[in-house]
């Protein structure tokens, strides 16, 4: 017995003594791969020394004789602190995640190579101006001198990730750079989504009017009607097909309504305290750890420019420079669409054209996957677009048999040069000759925000699709490919794009709201993303008769919900105070404490109260029961409350009040009805979750912002150390907006979609702005930069966005000195 003891004692010695020499292995081998700021290194690819100066927020300032030299240094600080980041968006945009990760990512594999955007992110290199042909040429320079670098010194293959997935790191090529464009692209486009989802919705519901209470239009003139999906077959469409859920983190589309969004507002010197221009703007996407922003000041022959870029781009997207500022929110313009194709039913490798059955253009690609068999694809392109799979977006929902979806896209040009056109932006004097640079911009479009000294801009920049005004679905719906008013006609020239300078009334912004009133097919969108934020945005600003920079931050970090504020009254006007006396602990109790809680609430959705909980899950409690039963299993596919819908219900605005019955039930159930029993159903899941009292929730354990690794974010252990998890305030439609999750569940009001950047410029005197992203500059976990800038995004912080050389060289944390080889 003593024996067994003994080599009991040895070996579980012995295993603890190899698990701690592991861990500091570990820990050795991947602080190999921690950035050293603080050096001087001979490089080839520079004219003259480039000085990188990294301020106390890690935020690099690039000085060099020529601009291609600043641009060989950002690249090479960016793969400094983000290499992972970058070798990611490349394998996405090239669909090669699965070399790395085996068959789980096929599936994104297969959607990007049926989209081909890296091939045509690689045609298109020849279209970029000669100015931006050299800035990436220089900027992948300098991302091969860091992965050489590392290579030559063994730096722990550049960030820890490599260590655990052994991913080999190719050169960076120009093309890469445009492919993350294009990648972007993707990311911020949802039109398809809308039109797969109108199209099932529109099989459910019977009622015209009732697809119109559920999938509503924007305030404004109406829309002519539109035919229903079916009709535009001759084959049967399934009723009620379920779609799949699962969804893969490193899947670029996000779920729709987690698209594109932003913020962005501009005072004239007429508007202005101090006499010169300010503008305020914070782009809205998926969080993630790191963030997809990273801060650098590029010192260039026009002039310095700092702000926002993301990582594998040379360009500043969001920022200012001495004379000019510039912002960008999602401009939702309509600039994709669906088209279904019918097959030859005597030879599948036809499809039906306006003039008869044509052959697809048709290529093989392969997919080599981790651990198994390579996969070998035919990719398919119509003159419509490339044909995707049924598997995608639920196309096979909508898709009667016989025939296959192809996608009509923007971003899919062969000739895009919305770099050279942001080059342009970015390195412009005033503003007139910003929005020349536009001109050559094509996708993702944006609205772009732009003010100098004296003179304040928007324009929504991209290309927009040509339409015939006899389309049959307006762009809505999937349409008949083979029908010639359906397709394109082209883009209309880029004059034509909504522009608006100095207004009169010396304010302009948007918050990705209904931009303007035209009729098809010059109407820019139907499906626009905001139309809440937008009201308490011009409340706040007509409440002042001039601005300051602090007002603009005021309400870049406004929590106030406009949309609590217009649905409460309406969806408790017969709860409110009502009732007999009763019991602690009844749920008629639980009620009316939970109704007088919201009868005094502000509306604001602060992070310590526990009203703006109460409400989400009411209102989550209450949409639900409102579509279940008409919707059936499609109802899962609204994972978010529709404040329009919500408003016409209750409101009965063209008998929308027709929701509020269960059909399945027998009695007649007013809306009055439905409220009651979801806010009590509403508690009970608060109960079942929480598991304390009502009045002592709060909304910010619930609404934690998730920047995830989108790799490691799921492994035990690991996970605690790679997420940056923060209670925050704001919700779906608060300026400071935090788009939770949706969904059912415990996670569906966790913050998953904001601002990963803010910015205030204030032209009276530049180098007082500010700006500040969500989470750090570095994207290596052992790093101290890794989330130090989460901690002053969470309070609502900045820091200075100063083009003082000497005030960054006072407080540098390292400063980095490349030398021409040779010198």
């Amino acid at each position: 017995m003593v024996m067994i003891f003994r080599w009991t004692l040895r070996l579980t010695g012995g295993a603890i003594i190899a698990a701690l020499l592991m861990a500091v292995l570990a820990y050795f081998l991947a602080a190999r791969s921690l950035p050293e700021y603080t050096k001087t290194l001979k490089v080839e690819g520079i004219t003259a020394s480039v000085e990188i100066v990294r301020n106390n927020a890690n935020v690099p300032h690039i000085f060099g004789e020529t601009d291609t030299d600043v641009f060989f240094g950002l690249g090479y600080a960016h793969a400094q602190d983000r290499l992972w980041q970058m070798t990611m968006l490349r394998r996405t945009a090239q669909g090669r995640l699965s070399e790395v990760f085996g068959k789980r990512t096929l599936s994104v594999d297969t959607l990007l190579r049926r989209l081909d955007i890296y091939r045509l992110a690689s045609v298109s290199v020849a279209s970029q101006d000669a100015r931006t042909s050299d800035a990436l040429s220089a900027y992948a320079a300098g991302v091969n001198m860091r992965i050489t670098e590392i290579n030559n010194r063994s730096l722990g293959r550049g960030a820890p990730e490599m260590f655990l997935f052994g991913a080999p790191i190719s050169p960076w090529r120009p093309a890469d750079s445009l492919a993350v464009t294009k990648l972007m692209a993707l990311q911020l486009s949802g039109h398809l989504q809308d039109e797969v989802l109108r199209a099932r919705t529109s099989l459910v519901l019977p009622d015209e009017a009732r697809l119109s209470d559920i999938l509503p239009d924007m305030p404004g003139t109406g829309v002519a009607a539109l035919p229903k999906y079916a009709t535009l077959f001759d084959q049967p469409l399934p009723q009620y097909a379920e779609a799949s859920t699962q969804r893969n983190p490193l899947h670029p589309v996000p779920p729709r309504g987690l698209g594109g969004a932003s913020n962005a507002w501009a005072a004239a010197p007429s508007r202005s305290a101090s006499g010169g221009t300010i503008l305020a703007n914070d782009p809205h996407l998926g969080f993630t750890a790191p963030a997809i922003w990273y801060l650098a000041r590029l010192e260039l022959a026009a002039g310095g420019v700092i702000g926002g870029t993301i990582p594998g781009m040379p360009v500043v997207l969001a920022g200012r420079s001495a004379t000019i500022g510039w912002g960008i929110t999602s401009s939702y313009l309509d600039d994709q669409d669906l088209f279904i194709e019918q097959l030859n039913p005597e030879n599948p490798e036809e499809y039906r054209t306006p003039n008869g059955f044509k052959p697809f253009e048709t290529r093989k690609s392969i997919i080599n996957i981790k651990d198994a068999e390579p996969v070998t694809l035919t990719l398919r392109w119509s003159d419509n677009g490339p044909v995707l799979s049924g598997s995608d977006f639920s196309l096979s929902t909508i898709t009667p048999q016989g025939h296959v979806a192809a996608l009509a896209w923007t971003a899919l040009s062969p000739r895009d040069t919305s770099l050279s056109a942001a080059m342009g932006i970015m390195q412009s004097a005033d503003v007139h000759s910003a929005l020349i640079s536009t001109e050559a911009y094509i996708a993702p479009s944006q609205n772009l925000t732009l003010v100098d000294k004296d003179k304040i801009a928007l324009k929504l920049i991209g290309a927009m699709p040509q339409r015939n005004a006899n389309h049959q679905s307006k762009g809505r719906m999937p349409s008949p490919g083979w029908i010639a008013d359906n397709r394109w006609q082209g883009l209309f020239p880029a004059p034509t794009n909504p522009r608006f300078l100095d207004p009169e009334g010396g304010i302009l912004g948007n918050t990705n709201n209904k931009l303007v009133q035209r009729s098809f097919p010059a109407h820019v969108s139907y499906e626009w993303g905001d139309s809440q934020r937008i009201q308490r945005w011009q409340r706040l600003m007509q409440n002042r008769q001039v601005h300051t920079r602090d007002s603009f931050i005021e309400a870049q970090l406004d929590t106030v919900s406009v949309t609590a504020r217009t649905l409460l009254p309406l969806i408790g006007a017969d709860l409110w105070f009502t009732g007999e006396p009763a019991p602690n602990g009844t749920p008629e109790r639980k009620r009316q404490i939970a109704l007088e809680l919201l009868a005094n609430w502000t509306g604001e959705m602060n992070e310590h109260l526990p009203e703006p909980l109460i409400y989400s899950a009411w209102l989550r409690a209450l949409q639900g029961r409102l579509i279940q039963d008409e919707l059936g299993p499609l109802s899962k596919e609204f994972k978010h409350v529709e404040p329009l819908f919500i408003e016409r219900v209750f409101r009965n605005i063209n008998g929308a009040a027709e929701w509020c019955d269960i059909l399945q039930s027998s009695p007649k159930e007013t809306c009055t009805d439905v409220a009651r029993i979801s806010l009590d159903e509403a508690i009970l899941w608060l109960e079942e979750n929480y598991t304390i009292d009502l009045v002592s929730l709060r909304w910010g354990d619930a609404h934690q912002a998730t920047h995830d690794h989108a790799v490691l974010g799921e492994v035990p252990v690991l996970r605690y150390f790679v997420n940056i998890r923060q209670s925050t305030s704001g919700g779906d439609n608060t300026l400071m907006r935090g788009r939770t999750k949706g969904g059912e569940g415990t996670e569906a009001f966790l913050n998953v979609h904001g601002a990963g950047y803010r910015g205030v410029y204030d032209f009276t005197d530049p180098d007082s702005s500010l700006f500040v992203i969500s989470t750090g500059q570095s994207g290596h976990l052992f790093s101290r930069h890794y989330d130090d800038l989460g901690t002053l995004w969470r309070r609502g912080e900045y820091i200075p966005m100063s083009l003082d050389e000497g005030l960054a060289r006072a407080a540098a944390v390292g400063i980095t000195t490349l030398i021409p080889e040779g010198n």
